[in-house]
């Protein structure tokens, strides 16, 4: 055979075999010899036969006899077999042999009754140790003469048979790295089968109300492993299921692995989905229970199920007897919610390999076996015959809940879960109603009968349009109590706040000598030159014929210049009243002091006889050592300055396991460097660690993590995982606290003098290209946040922005797409990031809403006010219904005006008298709904414009003027006359205008008639009689017409 046969393998697992043999334990201790005899039969998928010789082999051998005897090993198989046993039958040379018994290869004859050579292995038994009790697995049975005629001459022969399946499966329980990593990779085959297909599938199903039967879903998910785009890019040929997959709903429940799925249609209630699939002979193992629309019941029970399972995951270890591990998880039960026990599953799970379930290392109270490290075990937990008690229907009153996983046992901690499918009740839960859609469409239920489905879609549709109309509304009142609640909320915030004041940080004195001793005895002071000390970092001066020192930090600024013969040196000192920059204040330790503002010194030029060098060469020195001097102590005070506020950071624990999950291949933003470096991302016990191919490390902690975003490569030219901090970490010599990594997934730059073809080959090539490389990034970013938020055991969550919620806006300079996710609005394609967290989020702003503007602009106002406002400026209009519903179903409190605000004065009025603004009514000042609106909001929003807006009046002023040029002289005395009227006779505007209206009224229909007939004059007068109807004075009108 031209197939090679993996020899260390099969000497390591032969010595294992023959080890625990000579131990004597259990029924190892009562055979003389093992037997194992493999025929034909096509319906057998699991037998120990079968499997030990995969297990030593990595191949099924038919028609084969396998003899192990205490000195010697047989094996009788046809010759094509012989040729492939021949690789270990020779052990020349080869030191792993060592220690493992000699093999002697029978060649078995066809059509003949093969006594010679079944004579030949009883005489080997007999000679091994007493040579009367054989080993065998008594539950195998194949058919055939062959297999017959050898089972006929054991029992001829009088040898005691011994069943050793048990102890031959505890052996082969424990897995090499080797079978751990073809393990690990059909679990996750299994996830991917699961999450992107089955999952995917149910919740279309739900969604356009298809009846499908269990049976039809079962069979679709077996064909779903023939793509290879579900197979996380294994090949199709070495993957299997492990048996048909089991769908069930509706009532009828089964909690085994041996049932099948019905012909029932699929019930939108508790769905519970086993499916397992076998890659390379080793199988893995996965339950859930999708369920729409769960009443809170059986969430509680679900949650419940999930606690029960996490406490088996912990009781799961090295050492561990299997009784002890299902009594402790059954004693939890009892203390928590002992109704359930009689629920449960008979058993919690079982040994799994090469079988897929392993009859005698089942997880139940009387198995007496140890758990051992490197076991891989499928648990399996359920609570059966619950009962809804919310149910109308039938198939609704009973459900069932299970689960299950894939777990490999480990040393000390607890077991490890190799399919990390989300299982919370938010990734399993499929939430479609509220209560009021479900009661209209109970009554609608007997019309739904006698009408078909399509009566239903009728419905349905006049309900969702029903729905439609009432959205605002409902938006409205739930804004109203959201802003009730923001007012109460923020008052008292602010109140607990009071007192806590913010203390200024006075500049730090810098003193250049602490004593007369320190100072520099260098010639140039003594003949009366400028002096730099560069190690204190001090200018010595003469300052009226004394040396002076003045510390570098003292200096603003310096400047020289050259008129006529002699060379100029200026120097500005700080001084109180000169500003210090944005972030330094102007605070001096002592303002009251005597300052010096400015020193200018002159030199000459000229050479004069004697001197060896120029007197202005001083000054010229001094000029560039100060700046340099200058310039170190300012990137040493900024440095400090960053350093300032860090938060010291716990030790990031490595670990050492190879098998940590890992991403190669990465860029860092914002750089370690000047040039963009590429490296590794690893994730460790608490924390992830960078390190790049020039070797620097960056590490950042779990808990220290606020949102780990991550971003995939659909519609972007990068996919990025973005971690937005807590605490601000250094690297770089600046702080930051938000640190991302990508990769790049396709050409950001395009080579436009290339020759381009809609059909060149070469384009088509690279985009197919493209598209793989896209969709291996995206499973490899995937994958590695599956194993990150299992190592964190779900502490750390990734979230993905909802693309679909996206809309453009400016936050920075550029526009970008702001999406949301769970707890945030972020952009993490562009530099810099734009991150917002929700809850930290007191109300959303909207500016400029007009129907004449393309564009508004979101201000986002934060619980902490002493925060500076968030603007995104430039957002489409057509984005504001969609803002304001994401908004809304996140209870965040959002208002619209048409003006721009002086948000720092605003933040700055209400920090200084929180008590004051609340007061007045709080937030309500921005709502044009709110109760007081008209004239008294005008007045505010006027007030407002004022105060933040110097050119407003001025504006104001223009447009009056431009408005007197279309109107008459006569039109401007009546607009005053009808403005001194107004504030004499006291009437409010809205009275003004309804009585305006009236007069309209009376005489619209005389103005009509007469008007053919008028002359000229009178036209002229109608005509300026329309025109006041579009200014802004009511009582002009009337006048006009009196």
């Amino acid at each position: 055979m031209a197939v090679n046969l993996d020899k260390e393998a099969y000497y390591r697992r032969i010595k294992r075999l023959y080890g625990n043999w000579k131990k004597g334990e259990d029924e190892f201790g009562k055979v003389d010899a093992i037997v194992v005899s493999v025929g034909v039969d096509e319906e057998i998928v699991y037998a120990k036969s079968t499997a030990i010789q995969t297990w030593l082999f990595g191949y099924e051998l038919t028609d084969t006899i396998m003899v192990f005897c205490d000195t010697k090993i047989i094996f009788l198989a046809s010759k094509k077999k012989v040729d492939f046993l021949k690789q270990v039958a020779v052990t020349k040379g080869n030191e792993n042999a060592n220690g493992v018994p000699p093999i002697t290869l029978l060649t078995r004859e066809k059509n003949e009754s093969n006594k010679a050579n079944f004579d030949k292995m009883i005489e080997a038994i007999r000679g091994s140790k007493e040579g009367k009790v054989v080993g065998v697995f008594s539950k195998d049975k194949f058919p055939g003469e062959y297999m017959k005629s050898w089972n006929d001459t054991i029992t001829a022969e009088g040898l005691e048979k011994v069943d050793i399946s048990a102890v031959v499966a505890y052996t082969m329980a424990v897995k090499e790295d080797g079978e751990l990593s073809l393990m690990k990779k059909a679990a996750a085959i299994t996830s991917e089968v699961y999450s992107k297909f089955f999952k995917e599938r149910v919740m279309e199903i739900v969604d356009a109300d298809e009846k499908v039967r269990h049976s039809k879903l079962a069979e679709s998910v077996e064909k779903a492993i023939e793509e290879k785009k579900y197979l996380g890019g294994a090949d199709p040929s070495t993957v299997e299921m492990c048996y048909p997959p089991i769908i069930q709903s509706g009532g009828n429940y089964s909690l085994k692995f041996s049932v099948v799925s019905d012909k029932n249609h699929m019930h939108f209630g508790a769905i519970t989905c086993a499916m397992g699939i076998r890659y390379k002979s080793y199988c893995s193992n996965l339950v859930r229970t999708l369920m729409v629309d769960p009443p809170q019941e059986m969430q509680d029970n679900y949650n419940f199920l999930l606690q029960v399972e996490e406490e088996l995951l912990k009781e799961l270890k090295h050492g561990v007897k299997i009784c002890d591990a299902y009594n402790a998880v059954l004693e939890y039960m009892k203390k928590e919610k002992s109704e359930l026990v009689a629920k449960l599953t008979k058993n919690l799970g079982f040994a799994m390999g090469i079988e897929f379930r392993e009859g005698s290392l089942v997880l139940n109270s009387k198995n007496q076996y140890k758990l051992k490290k490197g076991m891989v075990l499928s648990i399996s937990l359920g609570f059966a015959d619950l009962v809804n008690k919310e149910a109308k229907k039938d198939e609704q009153k009973k459900y069932a809940l299970f689960i299950g996983d894939t777990i490999q046992i480990n040393e000390e901690d607890a077991a490890t879960i190799l399919t990390p499918v989300k299982k919370k009740i938010k990734n399993v839960g499929i939430f479609l109603k509220n209560d009021d859609e479900e009661d209209e469409e109970e009554d609608g239920d007997d019309a739904e009968e006698l009408l078909g489905k399509g009566a239903r879609s009728a419905a349905l549709l006049a309900d969702r349009t029903r729905n439609e109309m009432t959205a605002e509304e409902k938006r409205r009142a739930h804004q109203k109590e959201l802003a009730n609640h923001l007012n109460e909320e923020a008052k008292r915030r602010l109140t607990e706040q009071k007192g806590e004041q913010q203390i200024q940080k006075a500049r730090k004195s810098n003193v250049s000598y602490k004593n007369v001793s320190q100072m520099p005895r260098e010639k140039d002071i003594r003949e009366m030159k400028i002096f730099i000390d560069k190690k204190y970092e001090t200018v010595v001066m003469p300052v009226f014929g004394i040396a002076t020192p003045f510390h570098i930090a003292t200096i603003k600024n310096i400047s020289m210049s050259v008129e006529g013969d002699y060379t100029y040196l200026r120097i500005n000192f700080f001084v109180p009243g000169s500003s210090l920059g944005r972030q330094e204040g102007n605070i001096f330790p002592n303002p009251d002091a005597t300052f010096v503002k400015e020193i200018t010194y002159r030199a000459s030029n000229l050479k004069a006889p004697g001197d060896t060098s120029v007197p202005s060469t001083n000054l010229q020195n001094a000029f560039r050592i100060i700046k340099e001097v200058q310039k170190r102590y300012k990137t040493r005070e900024a440095e400090e300055k960053e350093k300032e506020g860090i938060v010291k950071q716990d030790s990031l624990v490595i670990n050492l396991n190879r098998s940590n999950p890992k991403l190669k291949d990465l860029y860092i933003r914002p750089n370690i460097a000047q040039k963009r470096m590429q490296g590794s991302l690893e994730a460790h016990t608490n924390g992830f660690r960078f390190t790049s191919v020039r070797g620097d490390k960056v590490d950042i902690l779990y808990n220290n993590i606020k949102h780990a975003i991550f971003q995939p490569c659909d519609g972007e030219m990068i996919i990025v995982l973005h971690f937005h901090l807590k605490n601000a970490i250094m690297f770089g010599k600046r702080r930051h606290t938000d640190v991302q990594f990508y990769t790049e997934v396709g050409e950001i730059t395009t080579d436009l003098g290339k020759h381009q073809h809609m059909h060149d080959r070469d384009d088509l090539y690279a985009e197919q290209m493209e598209r793989e490389m896209r969709h291996k990034l995206k499973s490899a970013f995937k994958n590695f946040i599956e194993k990150v938020e299992t190592l964190t055991k779900e502490q750390l969550e990734f979230e993905v922005p909802f693309r679909d919620l996206g809309f453009q806006g400016a936050p920075y300079r550029s526009t970008c797409l702001l999406q949301p996710t769970s707890g945030s609005l972020v952009n993490t394609t562009e530099w810099p990031p734009f991150v917002v967290t929700l809850d930290e989020v007191e109300l959303v702003h909207f500016e400029r809403v007009q129907f004449h503007l393309k564009n508004f602009d979101v201000v986002i106002v934060y619980k902490d006010y002493s925060k500076k406002v968030t603007m995104i400026n430039a957002v489409p209009v057509n984005s504001l219904d969609p803002i304001k519903e994401w908004l809304n179903s996140c209870d965040i409190k959002y208002t619209e005006g048409v003006q721009s605000l002086n948000w720092t004065k605003i933040m700055k009025t209400i920090v200084d008298d929180p008590e004051g603004f609340f007061e007045q009514g709080g937030w309500s000042f921005l709502d044009p709904e709110s109760e007081g609106s008209g004239a008294e909001e005008d007045s505010e929003s006027e007030m407002e414009d004022e105060t933040f807006n110097p050119s407003a009046s001025e504006e104001e002023e223009e447009e009056e003027d431009s408005d007197e040029d279309y109107s008459s002289e006569t039109e401007d005395s009546n607009y005053s006359a009808s403005v001194g009227s107004e504030e004499e006779s006291g009437k409010d505007w809205d009275e003004l205008e309804e009585e305006a209206r009236r007069a309209d009224k009376e005489s619209h229909y005389e103005d009509e008639d007469t008007a053919a007939v008028n002359n000229s004059s009178s036209s002229n007068n109608k005509k300026r009689k329309v025109r006041p109807s579009a200014s802004r004075s009511g009582p002009s009108k009337k006048k006009r017409r009196s």
